[in-house]
């Protein structure tokens, strides 16, 4: 997300507006600071889990959640080649799975969820390298210290997909897009409207998201 959002934003002042301020994190974490006195113009949470967290506490203004694009979950490898999901307990012999941590990565609980409708949780869960974010993950694959990881199939330009996950794995994979509670403002919403709009979707589409039919 980090990389095409500053794609989206080229597009954004080259429409004539100043340039957006990123603030990137874990969903967990850009959450938590709202709640602690952030005032973000727009929240992009990974999943709608934590969209909902931001809505029970009021940090978003409710009626401008959308959640306009969608990603698939990848197993990736350090080295070419594919591997059946079933096969993974046995190939890792006693080296490690790189994973987000399901406690706050919303990878990391996609992950799991797919692992245990998979059977394969109990028997991989010893074996995982909790990290604090996808990229995070994927770098451990990169660099050669785990053999193979779980990241959203966007992140996974740079390793070599192994195997996809079922789409019936896990929860539906969407990113809701909102404003923040406290900057509900003309130009607030003319921001909403553009990154959620349909050159900021030609944009993600190209960088491999699923574009989702929206009201």
């Amino acid at each position: 997300m980090g990389e095409v959002l500053q794609d989206v934003n080229h597009l954004w002042v080259e429409h004539g507006h100043q340039s957006i301020r990123f603030n990137f994190a874990a969903s967990s974490t850009l959450a938590r600071q709202m709640e602690q006195g952030g005032t973000p113009d727009v929240f992009i949470s990974a999943d709608e889990a934590w969209m909902n967290w931001a809505t029970d506490r009021n940090l978003i203004v409710p009626a401008t959640r959308i959640s306009p694009i969608g990603n698939a979950l990848v197993l990736v490898a350090a080295k070419p080649g594919t591997v059946a999901l079933a096969d993974l307990p046995r190939l890792l012999g006693g080296a490690r799975i790189a994973v987000g941590d399901p406690a706050h990565v919303p990878a990391g609980r996609y992950a799991q969820e797919a692992l245990t409708k998979l059977g394969l949780w109990d028997a991989l869960q010893p074996h995982l390298a909790l990290a604090e974010n996808v990229r995070a993950a994927l770098l451990l694959v990169e660099r050669g210290e785990a053999p193979y990881g779980i990241v959203y199939a966007t992140d996974a330009v740079a390793a070599h997909i192994a195997a996809t996950f079922p789409a019936d794995s896990h929860t539906r994979i969407t990113y809701p897009f909102a404003l923040g509670a406290s900057r509900d403002t003309p130009e607030a919403r003319a921001l909403l409207e553009f990154i959620t709009g349909p050159e900021a979707r030609a944009i993600y589409q190209r960088a491999g998201f699923v574009i989702l039919p929206t009201p």
